[in-house]
């Protein structure tokens, strides 16, 4: 499956396929979710939009006024030019730098496989998420797995064919978790899910969903899903 890059060379995701969009609409879905204010007029930061599906799902769905972000003006161009939406917009902006904002605050912040590529500069980043956030606001974020295999052998021995970043690397549960305890956010949950991936051809999404669903919730085989689901309060 070919990927995306951005306009400093390097992979950021996947082109748009059928099983794409599936597994991008649940991962939407899932963060909805997890929004106990979604039927109120909310603020959303979306950090790493890329090319805008998360934003334009969570926008369409609720009645939150979503800003997706990005550092590539190109992924920041293409998707205000897609996804129109009175609720919705998109703009460049690196979020440990946030002048741009003007002192807005968040009822949520989201991002689906952001954190990872600031792995040697989490420590500083959870706290610019949480300086963002409102009081009793939540970041909710989906990020590779590391003990999921296809992760495992990308991160580790197949950096430079899957064209990382030098700074990007999966983590385990247990890693984010720590950090979200140092940087003082609170009701942390940290879960394993998914195991659909991008590039699942079409008539195996359905039953990977399935089966999938189940064994996200059987030990050990849900230390082997693709990604974590995090979510924490400031």
């Amino acid at each position: 499956m070919a990927s995306i890059r951005d306009d400093r060379g390097y992979n950021q995701g996947f082109e748009r396929t059928d099983t794409f969009m599936v597994r991008i609409e649940r991962r939407a879905d899932w963060f909805i979710e997890k929004m106990n204010k979604k039927d109120e007029t909310i603020n959303v930061l979306e950090i790493g939009a890329g090319t805008g599906e998360i934003s334009y799902f969570i926008a369409k769905k609720t009645k939150a006024n979503v800003i997706g972000t990005d550092i590539c003006m190109p992924f920041v161009d293409g998707a205000n030019e897609e996804y129109k939406l009175p609720n919705l917009k998109f703009d460049f902006l690196d979020f440990n730098h946030p002048e741009k904002l003007n002192g807005m605050k968040f009822d949520y912040i989201v991002g689906n496989g952001i954190l990872h590529h600031l792995y040697y500069h989490l420590d500083s980043a959870l706290v610019n998420i949480r300086a963002l956030l409102k009081e009793d606001g939540k970041m909710i974020f989906m990020e590779p797995n590391i003990y999921n295999p296809y992760c495992f052998i990308i991160f580790n021995y197949a950096r430079k064919w899957a064209n990382l970043e030098p700074d990007e690397m999966a983590f385990s549960r247990s890693f984010i978790s720590n950090k979200l305890k140092n940087a003082k956010y609170t009701k942390i949950d940290v879960s394993y899910k998914d195991f659909l991936l991008p590039n699942t051809p079409n008539f195996l999404v359905k039953p990977v969903i399935w089966i999938g669903g189940i064994l996200e919730k059987i030990f050990p085989f849900n230390r082997v899903t693709q990604s974590i689901f995090i979510c924490a309060t400031k």
